[in-house]
């Protein structure tokens, strides 16, 4: 409100125009994308949406071909909407442009290649694998491997544009302009309804990991999500020179015959961080997550979620936080 406190309630509408052909589909409107080089965040009542069009095309079998471009976006503590920019940066962009593939090269294998630009800020690659290794009945290996190499575009690219505003925040090797390369592995083992993650994360110490935010724009949009496991309840573990350990621990009730119910516990621990005074620090976080969803009967949908989050910083930015978050949501089919 005007005296900067949380208004009572608010609301939005966003319209989407959507045209099919044979197996490809074009948006134009309001859009949630879910793409490696690109998450909508949804961490609040109302989710971040963006404006633009979007394509995915599917007429080769086992191939997904995706590309857009974005001009906007509302974040999910607003009602207005604004240009695009990356954490740190106050100037807007208005032009996000996206080509990406997935390709299912076996039933077992997926590749993935995605490329964003981000005018005036960054261009971005992706690389990413899945492969799932169906050992026996009720028991798969599967391997994650994701690959991000981010550089300057545009005025970020340039002092004088860097001055401007055209920026992002943390630790550099030329400050405020982004440079990075960020690389995970995850292994999961699952059997029957347990389910064990482990991986490892790198970020290169030539910059922070680098992704859409518009926290410094002026229009209450602070708050982003990325495509990456240690995107978790408290913090990313994206800063220049983090490295990541993590694992998880799961378990799908549904297999001692209650579908629905599904718990896991999460652990990582992030060492190496660079600082400005010199040295590293270090960071861990534990987080507890609870969900059901009713199967059958009058409230069939209703969902419940439990999230606990521990954070330990070392970090001067960040503090000793614990969080806990209790969701309900209901999805009633229209058609």
């Amino acid at each position: 409100d005007s005296d900067g406190g949380a208004v009572d309630e608010w609301s939005r509408l966003g319209v989407t125009g959507k045209l099919r052909f044979s197996k490809t589909e074009a948006r134009y409107g309001t859009l949630q994308p879910k793409l490696p080089i690109l998450v909508a965040n949804d961490g609040r009542v109302l989710p971040q949406t963006f404006e633009g069009g979007m394509i995915t095309s599917q007429e080769l079998d086992g191939l997904t071909l995706t590309g857009g471009r974005l001009e906007h976006t509302t974040g999910r503590g607003s009602t207005n909407r604004s240009g695009l920019a990356v954490a740190g940066g106050t100037q807007q962009s208005n032009q996000f442009l996206f080509p990406g593939a997935d390709y299912q090269l076996t039933k077992a294998l997926k590749l993935q290649y995605y490329a964003a630009q981000l005018e005036d800020y960054y261009v971005q690659h992706f690389g990413g694998l899945v492969h799932v290794w169906a050992l026996a009945d009720n028991q798969s290996l599967t391997t994650d491997l994701r690959y991000f190499k981010t550089d300057a575009d545009g005025r970020n690219d340039s002092a004088a544009g860097r001055a401007d505003g055209y920026q992002v925040s943390g630790l550099a090797d030329t400050p405020g302009k982004i440079d990075n390369d960020t690389w995970s592995a995850m292994f999961t083992y699952a059997l029957g309804g347990h389910s064990v993650l482990l991986g490892h994360q790198r970020v290169s110490d030539s910059g922070n990991f680098v992704q859409l935010n518009q926290g410094n724009t002026g229009e209450g949009a602070a708050g982003s999500s990325i495509y990456l496991f240690t995107d978790r309840l408290v913090t990313s573990f994206t800063r220049a020179g983090e490295r990541t350990t993590f694992g998880q621990y799961g378990y799908n009730f549904a297999a001692l015959g209650v579908p629905g119910l599904v718990a896991s516990v999460t652990y990582l621990k992030g060492t190496n961080i660079r600082m400005a005074a010199g040295g590293d620090e270090k960071e861990w976080e534990r987080d507890i997550a609870l969900d059901y969803v009713v199967q059958g009967g009058t409230f069939k949908g209703l969902a419940f979620s439990w999230r606990n989050g521990m954070l330990r910083s070392g970090v001067p930015s960040e503090w000793n936080q614990d969080q806990n978050r209790l969701m309900v949501s209901y999805s009633l089919p229209l058609f």
